[in-house]
């Protein structure tokens, strides 16, 4: 039966232009091009006029042997993506400067209406097979992807009745071995199949000690935002779906992912003027541990020939539930609850429910094979609120979002070397809030509640040549739509006589990207070079005020270069490089002129990353990269500040051997043991409670076995 040939095919892919980071350097054949589904219209890397970048599952179980940090993990792979914070929360973690959608399985993770930073920890990534990456502003998926989108795809069941995985990990600083900084991890999966039932059960639990930096010092924790020391996640996992015949599946996937802190170190403050960093020592902090708790579930429907067409549904509902830690910040004080001059702790809880649809049907072999036609609709319904935990007083008002968005996109190949391509998305959407009263430090004042709806119509249009086999040239203009932080708008209106249904800061975020570029690809060699702009009239900028992150609606523009190269030195070695340029301004006095510099923030340094993969032997394999932050000279902070970054190079290594039964790893992360403190720590704010260094050397092993 055909369609048990359609897994695998949609499991390997064709890597353009882009690096390997691979156990197993490939070998010197040519694979079946990779269909990219984030796409939403079946389009193939190399036909793609976007910077597409499909990471594989050899490449991310080579980060994983290296660190378990998703947006660790990405970082490392994609030049254009913010170093990691290496804490629980993401916040200002962008691709290309702007922040993308985040998708699971084609289910969004992202939370339009309040985000809290924590996309990259809705899954563990031993869950994830491959990772789809579109860079720039995506039309066709609608709202948040104004940065992009990233698709995590989920494994999928092995060939085989009965097909077993399990694997451990132990993790120590290398300058010492002790209980407090020791981290595990292990992770089980079960798959297989039975007639027309294919079935995939998985088991994943990480308990994480705490980091020591370069110089052999605790990092500071984040007991606010929530970090990843000091804490303990697990994730549950199972996908069932049945064949009704060749041409029809029917799947129902659950996931189930939670990560808390324990809450057993406090934070040292450090002294960001002088060089001093944030550390941390025993104690218990204020109030309850932050943690992220997901359930995502989605069902599934493909047809791949309802009367020559494939037609793919997916219905998805979603609970999501974010607690952040206890501060005394300014914004949660009120005298009727403690008078002055005492100082009130509380702490946040965003709790998101969000289910909706996602159907496309795709029409080919039009006018000989030439033309391709693809329609479909989306829907989304969120309902989001944001409280005070521990005073269950209101923090953000509950906000209902309905989101409809039809869309059209067509593909043709006028003529073999040539594929043109276009479409449209109207996105329709509707926010209804009741009146409420904001925070006491935000004067307590009444807000009139409102059902403001915005409707816009998003385009794009794109071009592929290929003048010859080895050549292809790209263009590209693609349109990207995104809500602002509903909930920062609406906890920080502060005048009285207010109103939702006119408060213009609440209006969409609408991106402009044009970029083009050119890949080549001969044997061996492969290449890849592109410019981008990404522009907004009225876009969406976070500062610090105080101790509060505010929103700043402002004209916006970044742009960029990016460039990879890949190269199979040998059929067992193979070298690759990529490096991202990117720049962004803003208009600061609302002139029209873009006079100002985007801080840490909003836009990632400029990076150069570069690996070797090699193959030593039947059971030998060794993997070497190195990751190179440029140093960016930023505007000074509102309050003088100085927020220029100073670079760093992050070497990792790691060694797999194949055993007589398993495999066992060996990896080295920040192998030159650097110290360093974080770009986000740097350039993104001033303050003393976050002046975070990075991890120091860290020693990983690791141990698998398939059974």
């Amino acid at each position: 039966m055909h369609h048990r040939q359609l897994w695998p095919a949609s499991a390997i892919g064709l890597v353009l232009a882009c690096p390997v980071y691979a156990a197993e350097p490939p070998q010197n054949h040519v694979l079946d091009p990779v269909v990219v589904t984030a796409s939403r219209t079946g389009t193939t890397q190399e036909d793609s006029p976007q910077v597409v970048r499909i990471i594989q599952k050899e490449e991310i179980e080579e980060q994983r042997r290296i660190t378990s940090d998703s947006s660790q993990i990405l970082s490392n792979l994609l030049p254009s993506f913010s170093p990691s914070r290496q804490k629980m929360s993401g916040s200002g973690e962008t691709l290309r400067g702007r922040t993308p959608l985040v998708l699971i399985d084609g289910i969004p993770q992202s939370n339009p209406l309040r985000p809290t930073g924590r996309e990259m920890h809705t899954i563990d990534f031993a869950m994830v097979e491959r990772i789809e990456v579109i860079q720039g502003a995506n039309a066709t998926n609608g709202l948040g992807a104004t940065g992009g989108v990233i698709n995590l795809i989920t494994k999928r069941p092995e060939p085989g009745s009965l097909n077993q995985n399990i694997d451990v990990q132990v993790s120590t600083p290398t300058s010492e071995m002790k209980s407090e900084t020791l981290s595990y991890k292990t992770h089980y999966g079960v798959s297989g199949n039975a007639g027309n039932v294919d079935y995939l059960f998985a088991l994943g639990y990480e308990e994480q000690g705490m980091f020591l930096d370069g110089d052999n010092h605790l990092i500071g924790v984040d007991n606010t935002q929530g970090d990843l020391m000091n804490s303990r996640a697990y994730d549950a996992m199972g996908k069932l779906a049945y064949w009704l015949d060749d041409n029809q599946r029917l799947q129902l996937s659950v996931n189930r992912y939670r990560i808390k802190g324990l809450n057993e170190y406090v934070s040292v403050t450090g002294k960001r003027d002088d060089g001093v960093p944030t550390t941390s020592t025993r104690g218990t902090p204020e109030g309850d541990a932050p943690y992220n708790e997901v359930w995502t579930t989605g069902l599934s429907y493909d047809h791949y020939n309802l009367a020559g067409m494939q037609l793919s549904a997916l219905a998805f509902y979603q609970d999501y539930e974010s607690l952040f830690g206890a501060t005394d910040s300014d914004s949660f004080q009120d005298p009727a609850i403690v008078p002055a001059p005492g100082r009130l702790y509380d702490q946040t809880m965003a709790e998101t429910t969000k289910y909706g649809t996602k159907v496309s049907l795709t029409k080919d072999g039009l006018w000989n094979g030439r033309l391709k036609l693809t329609g479909g609709f989306d829907t989304l319904f969120d309902n989001t609120e944001q409280f005070l935990w521990l005073t269950d007083r209101t923090y953000v008002p509950e906000v209902e979002y309905t989101d409809l968005s039809p869309f059209i996109q067509i593909e043709l190949k006028p003529i073999d070397s040539l594929t043109l391509s276009a479409g449209a998305r109207y996105e329709y959407a509707e926010l209804k809030i009741d009146g409420y009263n904001t925070v006491w430090n935000n004067g307590g004042v009444y807000v009139e509640g409102g059902d403001p709806s915005f409707n816009d119509t998003l385009y794009n249009v794109g071009l592929v040549w290929a003048p010859q086999d080895n050549w292809n040239l790209f263009a590209n203009y693609s349109e990207g739509f995104a809500l602002p932080d509903v909930g920062r708008v609406l906890r920080g209106i502060n005048q009285p006589g207010q109103s939702v249904e006119d408060f213009k800061d609440l209006r969409p975020i609408v991106t402009d990207n044009i970029e083009g570029g050119v890949r080549y690809r001969d044997g061996p060699f492969s290449a890849e070079v592109s410019y981008y702009v990404s522009s907004s009239d009225y876009g969406s900028r976070v500062e610090r005020e105080n101790d509060a992150f505010v929103m700043r609606r402002e004209k916006t523009k970044i742009d960029g270069i990016e460039g990879t190269l890949g190269y199979q030195f040998t059929p067992n070695h193979s070298g690759n490089l990529a490096y991202s340029h990117m720049r962004g301004r803003y208009d600061s006095d609302k002139n029209g002129t873009l006079d100002a510099k985007l801080d840490g923030l909003n836009v990632a340094p400029d990076r150069l990353i570069t690996s070797w993969s090699a193959r030593w032997s039947s059971r030998l394999t060794s993997f070497v990269q190195a990751n190179y932050a440029f140093d960016k000279n930023l505007d000074k902070s509102p309050k003088g500040d100085d927020m220029d970054f100073d670079g760093y190079l992050l070497v990792d290594a790691a060694i797999g051997y194949q055993l007589p039964k398993g495999q066992l790893s060996v990896a080295l992360s920040n192998l030159l043991n650097k110290q360093y403190v974080t770009y986000y720590s740097q350039s993104a704010l001033a303050n003393n409670d976050r002046y975070f260094t990075g991890r120091g050397r860290t020693l990983t092993v690791g141990y698998r076995l398939n059974f």
